[in-house]
């Protein structure tokens, strides 16, 4: 290996892996001209003590340089990803699948009569009943008795436009692109991310500080 080699690497903000011990080539990716070396660093494995049950564990770049260098001291490490990344042990799967049915029903459940009282709301507060009363005595002639074309249409209307503009669990998609659940779960997914990590860092900025503090505080003691 030539001591100019140059080693990239390139590593997500979250990545999930399903048990321990973890390699290199588990987590992230790559690039180098000499395969061999790629090839061997990707087998080098993460030190994981830590890791000890499901959840999620924040990790810096720095120890997955750290591991590399300690077989290839002279190889030159570029980093294009992340500084600080999230490794998910999720727990894996199993139980009984009629608990899983259980779940999903009453998931399903809450969101169905959660967004039913959200609409009845929005509809009271615009006062849409009252809305749709002066319209049919104005087009007709006669009193609505609350249950007329307009009332049916609204909330056909307003079913069919939740499952069209979500589009989320449709077999068969014209279009590539994200649905707005899916945008919604990403963006709740990366500010966990960086809630974590920005807690981590600033845990470790703290402890710092009150070792300083108190070696002042006994200083000034024996002074």
């Amino acid at each position: 290996m030539s001591t100019s080699e140059t080693l990239y690497v390139k590593v997500d903000k979250n990545v999930k892996i399903t048990s321990t011990p973890v390699h290199l080539g588990e987590i992230a990716q790559f690039s180098c001209v000499e395969k061999e070396v790629g090839s061997k660093v990707k087998a080098l494995r993460l030190p994981t003590e830590r890791i000890r049950r499901p959840g999620r564990y924040v990790y810096s770049i720095l120890e997955v340089i750290e591991v590399i260098q300690r077989e290839y001291p002279k190889l030159e490490i570029s980093n294009l990803g992340e500084t600080d990344f999230i490794l998910t042990l999720e727990k894996t799967k199993g139980g009984s699948e009629i608990r899983s049915w259980i779940k999903t029903v009453l998931i399903c459940f809450l969101s169905f009569f959660g967004a039913a009282f959200s609409i009845m709301a929005f509809n009271t507060d615009v006062g849409i009943t009252e809305l749709f009363s002066r319209l049919y005595q104005m087009f007709t002639g006669s009193e609505s008795n609350g249950f007329t074309m307009l009332e049916i249409s609204y909330s056909v209307g307003v079913g069919l436009g939740i499952l069209i503009f979500f589009h989320h669990f449709a077999r068969k998609r014209k279009q590539t692109d994200p649905t707005p659940l899916q945008v919604q779960m990403r963006t709740y997914e990366d500010d966990v991310n960086t809630t974590l990590i920005e807690t981590k860092e600033r845990s470790t900025d703290i402890c710092p500080n009150k070792n300083i503090g108190s070696a002042a505080e006994k200083t000034k003691r024996h002074g």
